[in-house]
């Protein structure tokens, strides 16, 4: 894993916003909520694919399962991607 400060690449003053995991632990990261569409019968149907994105020094315990709240809306945990660098990608669910 690098040891990079990786405080730069998640500045809310830029891109990044700032989440509280399990109600308690205050984060910065970068909110994505694309749409994409979902294959399957004859009716276009689109869905969205929403990921937070953080350092994984931040929340070295983060676990599926876990709520996560950012911007007024609360997400469920369901997949925990890190990428061996220091940063971990969260899938989330409404």
């Amino acid at each position: 894993m690098f040891t990079e400060d990786l405080t730069e690449f998640f500045a809310t003053s830029d891109f990044a916003v700032t989440a509280t995991l399990a109600g308690t632990i205050s984060i910065a990261g970068i909110f994505a909520n694309a749409s994409s569409p979902i294959a399957g019968g004859e009716a276009a149907v689109e869905g969205s694919i929403p990921t937070f994105t953080c350092a994984m020094a931040d929340i070295p315990s983060v676990a599926q399962g876990q709520t996560i709240l950012i911007n007024g809306a609360t997400y469920t945990i369901i997949a925990v991607h890190p990428d061996g660098t220091g940063v971990v990608t969260l899938g989330l669910s409404e």
